[in-house]
């Protein structure tokens, strides 16, 4: 009997790149890892080696393509990954012009600022679903070719896309791409329309020719060259990491929720086809798109998650690893009144300021190690409460929560998610979501499976529930305190 075929995923982060082995059970056979540098060349601004990250890259996947017995074992490759950073290549070269502008840059701010003050954002809200904001890709692309000498003498030659984009002409040599989901995420897409839009090109001054063509996030789009990994893979799925963990925890049906702890934290609540609209600065995004046909999503996103526990690892040195943020939390009643508003890069939905700065409120002398800890942790449970509300008002009220991301296997804030949100959160046995999203969506760009929710029967992994049971009145303390500190910082 010849073995099951497995699915290739390369799911590329902020702070590392992975290839993962998947079986068409959604059984993990091995997983390839290496770590990504970032520099902060000045304030705000958040750059990364775009040929770094393709080396690294394709090392892990040769890796995984020897642990699976060769490229014939493998039946197709799926690309999930950080959706809004940017890079800039020569198309005759296909080497990088510049570094990569991550999605956590602010150095667009002033820009942005211009064209919300020329009156811009209502159109471009109704167009994009996007708020004008320097986390989104069009003002990184304008930017690189106003400010940077490279590109902007690259003429014809330049080519521009997100890293899915990047990634898949590396592999391909030569097929340049990006799917419906990522291409939602640049500022230059009707949420309505097949294509990059003209008006959003002139607006943003990003020449269209330089951009891929936007294609379906599952279905095959190229094949990788023989000489990189041994044989000619198809590339049969590609999407944000986002929406891919979402598909990955099967939150496929209207009103399902998800939420992602990685660097940063994102919540998706499933909009189904018909295209949303929020009044209270959520985005709407595309979820996929298969056969032509598109799903959307509400999305809320935090700039800071993952990142603040790096933060308190490596600049403040209170922790020597992530694991123990839990023990931590635990060691201590409460925070002991020190509530941290984690605005590193700004603070993100709803609130939408890229002005605010982060900031730590009612340090003591009794303040230790345990207190930063459970503060840290607090104010990323806080502002997914904020969002909640928002969700709700745009009448997308959540009734359970899917949680994922390596940050999420501590208990202690699972548990905490819960009480806060006086929801079930449900965190899967295995939280690889979004590359097992990225396998689901290549199962079926190669016809293993006639659907995604066909894929989804077949790949999912059991689920383990939390239930909230803390105390109403020390919940709306908490509340009441994080929001008293946060009216300060916004009101400066």
């Amino acid at each position: 009997m010849a073995p099951d075929p497995l699915i290739l995923v390369l799911d590329e982060g902020t702070t590392s790149t992975r290839a993962l082995l998947f079986g068409p059970d959604g059984t993990i056979h091995g997983c390839s890892q290496r770590s990504i540098g970032s520099s902060h060349p000045r304030p705000g601004w958040v750059e990364q080696d775009a040929g770094e990250i393709w080396a690294a890259t394709l090392s892990c996947a040769r890796e995984m393509v020897t642990a699976a017995g060769g490229a014939d074992r493998i039946a197709a490759i799926g690309i999930a990954n950080q959706r809004e950073t940017i890079v800039a290549w020569d198309r005759g070269t296909g080497e990088p012009l510049a570094p990569a502008i991550v999605w956590q840059d602010r150095r667009t701010a002033d820009i942005c600022a211009g064209l919300r003050d020329g009156g811009h954002e209502p159109t471009v809200a109704d167009a994009t679903g996007l708020l004008i904001d320097p986390y989104f890709s069009a003002t990184k692309i304008a930017w690189l070719a106003d400010q940077v000498d490279t590109v902007r003498a690259a003429g014809e030659r330049l080519m521009v896309g997100t890293i899915d984009s990047w990634l898949s002409y590396k592999l391909t040599r030569g097929a340049h791409v990006i799917d419906a989901s990522n291409a939602s995420r640049t500022l230059l897409m009707r949420l309505d329309g097949a294509d990059w839009d003209d008006d959003l090109c002139n607006l943003f001054s990003v020449h269209p020719a330089s951009l891929p063509a936007i294609v379906d996030s599952a279905g095959i789009v190229g094949t990788t060259d023989p000489a990189l990994l041994g044989g000619a893979i198809p590339i049969a799925a590609m999407i944000g990491d986002q929406q891919a963990a979402m598909i990955g925890q099967g939150c496929l049906t209207p009103g399902a929720t998800k939420a992602t702890f990685g660097t940063g934290a994102f919540i998706l609540t499933h909009a189904g086809a018909v295209l949303p609209r929020s009044r209270h600065r959520l985005l709407t995004t595309v979820l996929s798109q298969v056969g032509g046909q598109r799903d959307y999503a509400l999305e809320g996103s935090l700039f800071v998650a993952g990142s603040m526990i790096q933060w308190l690892r490596d600049k403040l040195g209170i922790i020597a690893s992530a694991p123990e943020t839990e023990a931590l939390a635990r060691s201590v009643a409460d925070s002991g009144g020190v509530t941290i508003v984690p605005a590193f890069a700004g603070l993100g939905a709803p609130h939408w300021r890229s002005d605010i700065a982060g900031s730590i409120h009612g340090l003591t002398l009794g303040t230790g190690r345990g207190e930063l800890v459970r503060a840290a942790l607090e104010s990323i449970v806080h502002q997914i409460v904020d969002l909640a509300d928002a969700f709700a008002a745009d009448g997308g009220r959540w009734t359970m929560i899917r949680a994922d991301g390596g940050m999420i296997a501590n208990d202690w804030l699972a548990q905490d998610l819960a009480d806060m949100l006086r929801l079930p959160v449900e965190r899967p046995a295995n939280v690889e979501s979004t590359a097992r999203g990225a396998a689901m969506l290549a199962a079926v760009g190669i016809g293993l499976y006639a659907t995604v929710e066909e894929a989804a029967r077949a790949m999912l992994p059991p689920m383990r529930r939390f239930e909230p049971n803390l105390d109403e009145t020390i919940r709306e303390q908490r509340l009441d305190r994080w929001h008293a500190v946060l009216a300060s910082e916004l009101n400066r």
